[in-house]
């Protein structure tokens, strides 16, 4: 799993970090009990404060993603993919809302919305 920071995004840095370990259990890239990086080395690969990374992590544990073992490191926590499926979707439909704002604003209509969503899956 790679991590790539964007300064330009508009998520804080430790929310950019919890998107694309949530992507990435969600795309099965990371399975169940598998490490992450210690919070020093993905500080350091990232170049950022070992504080950012902590809080991602924090945040992550919160939420069930991923686990504590003393001593040990963080791990990746038996996940509802499916929950988290939802919860990505939710995310997508409300993004995806303010981008059909923006065409209809940009006097584009939805064929043309269509039209340009299916030239994008076709370069995946």
């Amino acid at each position: 799993m790679k991590i790539l920071i964007s300064n330009t995004s508009n998520l804080a840095i430790y929310e950019q970090i919890i998107r694309q370990i949530k992507d990435a259990v969600i795309a099965k890239e990371i399975q169940e009990g598998e490490p992450l990086p210690s919070i020093r080395s993905l500080a350091k690969d990232l170049q950022i404060s070992v504080i950012t990374t902590k809080r991602a992590y924090e945040e992550l544990e919160k939420e069930g993603l991923i686990y504590s073992v003393a001593g040990k490191g963080f791990y990746v926590a038996k996940q509802n993919t499916n929950m988290l499926k939802e919860k990505k979707i939710q995310i997508l439909e409300e993004e995806l809302g303010k981008l059909a704002l923006e065409w209809k604003r940009a006097g584009l209509t939805k064929e043309d919305m269509t039209d340009y969503i299916e030239v994008l899956f076709e370069e995946l």
